[in-house]
C-alpha cells in the first residue's frame, strides 16, 4: 500500500456517497492510500470552519496556522491498519510548522482510536452547543437546515416562522478533540490541557461500499 496526494475533485465521491456526513467540506490537502490501482481511502485537510478554533488552540497568533483533519474515509474491507497507515503518511507530506485538530464524533459511537494510533494528543471533548432541526427529515445534516435560511437577516425568525413547530432546537452530541503538529515551535503554543486518552466501544457506521473503486471511475 502507498498513500498518493490527490486532486481534490477525487474525493468527492467518497465524501458524498460513503462517508456518513455526505457534505463536501473545505480541502487544502487531499490524500489516498492504493493498493496496487485501487483506491482505499481518502483523507482531507482543510481551513476549519470555526474562527474560534483556529484561534482558540494556540492563539490568535497562529490561527492561520490551524488545519483540519476533516475526513477520513475508508473501505470496509481494507487491511485492519489502512486508516492509521493513510493519517501517518498523510501528516507527513503537510507542511512543517502547522498544528492539525480532528473530532471523533460520539454521536456515531467513534472514539478516535486512529488518533491515538498516529500520536495525536487528545485536549478533552467540544464545547457544547445545539442544531436546528426538523421533524421528520431528522437525517439532514445541521449546516443543510441551516442553509436553508442562508441570507435571511434573522434566520432563527425565519425558520419558526416557516416550519413552525416541526423546527426545533437539539444538543449537538459532543465530539474527542485532538491535536497533532508538524513542529515544536507552534506545539509550545498549545491552550488545551492534554489529558489521557479515553477508551470505550468504538463502532463502525454503515455506509455504502465503493468497494474496488479505480482511478477511470473519477473520469
Amino acid at each position: 500500500m502507498r498513500v498518493e496526494a490527490i486532486d481534490a475533485k477525487l474525493t468527492h465521491p467518497w465524501l458524498l456517497e460513503k462517508h456518513y456526513a455526505h457534505r463536501l467540506c473545505p480541502i487544502s490537502w487531499a490524500f489516498a492510500l492504493y493498493e496496487g490501482d485501487t483506491m482505499e481511502g481518502v483523507v482531507t485537510y482543510g481551513t476549519p470552519v470555526s474562527s474560534s478554533l483556529r484561534g482558540g488552540i494556540c492563539g490568535k497568533e497562529y490561527a492561520d496556522k490551524v488545519i483540519e483533519l476533516n475526513r477520513l474515509v475508508i473501505n470496509a474491507d481494507a487491511p485492519k491498519n489502512a486508516a492509521s497507515l493513510l493519517v501517518s503518511h498523510s501528516l507527513r507530506m503537510l507542511p512543517r510548522d502547522m498544528c492539525i485538530v480532528s473530532f471523533a464524533d460520539t454521536a456515531q459511537g467513534h472514539i478516535g482510536y486512529v488518533y491515538q494510533a498516529t500520536n495525536f494528543l487528545y485536549t478533552g471533548l467540544s464545547a457544547k452547543r445545539t442544531d436546528w432541526k426538523l421533524k421528520g427529515h431528522e437525517e439532514l445534516h445541521r449546516a443543510t437546515v441551516a442553509d436553508m435560511g442562508r441570507g435571511v437577516e434573522n434566520r432563527g425568525k425565519w425558520m419558526r416562522e416557516r416550519f413552525g413547530d416541526d423546527f426545533y432546537l437539539e444538543d449537538r452530541a459532543r465530539k474527542h478533540r485532538y491535536v497533532y503538529f508538524t513542529g515544536k515551535k507552534i506545539a509550545k503554543a498549545l491552550k488545551y490541557p492534554i489529558l489521557p486518552y479515553p477508551k470505550g466501544d468504538s463502532k463502525r457506521y454503515d455506509c455504502r461500499d465503493i468497494g474496488a473503486m479505480r482511478e477511470e471511475l473519477f473520469g
